[in-house]
């Protein structure tokens, strides 16, 4: 399935998962689509490992959850934020490292103060690997931690490899 890129969502200097100068991050970027779907992209390497050349189950939960809880944002000009109220997963496959990961989320219900989605990883196969629903508490990021923007670096960090479509 083919989603077209509409927009690209900020990355910031230290978190896990977007950090660009977190060199034990992923560094995964996310971009939104015309359907109303996020998409992270990141290739984990040896320092994400479980088992020998396995993605560590907490690692692809950590992305899911990121992906999900983001996904609030898409098509919005404010910053909402999703804190996690409960997470659930379903592993099916075993998730390899040093090759571009897909995770799609998607806002599935959307109340004044919670929302749920639902997202997945997809292998370079088109396999999904890891399936996650959750529920979220909606709130502003000044609730929620000390926050500066610019020293965290927070910003969108537009790349020449940036996709206009992407393939799951």
């Amino acid at each position: 399935m083919q989603h077209r890129i509409v927009r690209k969502q900020h990355n910031s200097r230290h978190c896990f998962i977007c950090g660009l100068g977190n060199s034990s991050g992923l560094q995964a970027s996310f971009h939104e689509t015309e359907g109303n779907e996020l998409i992270a992209l990141f290739t984990p390497t040896d320092a994400h490992q479980s088992y020998p050349g396995r993605l560590h189950g907490g690692i692809a939960s950590a992305i899911l959850d990121e992906t999900i809880g983001r996904a609030i944002s898409v098509g919005s000009s404010r910053q909402v934020w999703g804190v996690t109220v409960e997470l659930h997963l379903e592993y099916r496959k075993p998730i390899p490292l040093g090759c571009q990961l897909k995770v799609v989320g998607r806002v599935t219900e959307d109340g004044s103060r919670f929302f749920g989605g639902t997202g997945e990883i997809v292998l370079p196969t088109g396999e999904i690997a890891v399936t996650a629903h959750g529920r979220y508490l909606k709130a502003p990021l000044e609730k929620i931690a000390d926050f500066d923007p610019v020293a965290n670096d927070w910003r969108v960090v537009e790349k020449p490899d940036d996709p206009t479509v992407i393939e799951t």
